[in-house]
């Protein structure tokens, strides 16, 4: 059974850390038509659970399949650096099918970051790129070779992500920790 890399200080968290008592955390990639339809399925599942759950995100951009990829993770990184990682996340998700450096742009301009800073984040920060080839890396070393791919608990869920049977799976497991 595959396990997760612990949460740590370079994560991206939503969620109450000391109420949660499931940690759901993804490995996704930005231009992944699954990985858009995961982020609606997450949306959902977070309101319901609300702060039993801590939802992590870490990039897993499949280069070869998903262009894009790599620099809308990058850029999602860079608007982290402004505290809207999140905020650039969801508007990445939401226009999955426009990523090219201008859109990106156009992105950071609609959640209000300070474009100069972020273009000059994209082009120059290397820590950006060490990032996600580190999350990318972790996958890896999880077993990870597709995208969405999520972790209960530390633990590989290889089951039915679609709304109801994932949100009854959280359940079950937050009721068994709760127990």
């Amino acid at each position: 059974m595959n396990q997760a890399k612990p949460i740590n200080a370079q994560d991206h968290i939503q969620g109450n850390q000391q109420k949660a008592v499931i940690e759901l955390i993804e490995y996704g990639d930005y231009q992944c038509p699954y990985c858009g339809q995961a982020y609606l399925v997450v949306k959902k599942i977070q309101q319901q659970l609300g702060d039993k759950l801590l939802f992590v995100f870490r990039n897993f951009p499949l280069e070869s399949l998903h262009p894009q990829a790599v620099l809308a993770a990058i850029a999602a990184e860079a608007a982290g650096k402004q505290g809207k990682f999140w905020e650039m996340h969801d508007i990445i998700y939401e226009n999955q099918q426009t990523l090219e450096f201008d859109d990106l742009i156009m992105m950071a301009k609609a959640i209000g970051l300070d474009v100069t800073e972020f273009k000059t984040a994209i082009e120059n920060d290397q820590k950006l790129q060490e990032k996600v080839q580190q999350d990318f890396e972790t996958g890896m070393r999880g077993g990870i070779n597709g995208t969405p791919t999520f972790f209960v608990n530390g633990f590989r869920y290889d089951g039915d992500w679609s709304e109801a049977p994932f949100l009854e799976y959280l359940e079950s497991v937050a009721f068994a920790q709760t127990k």
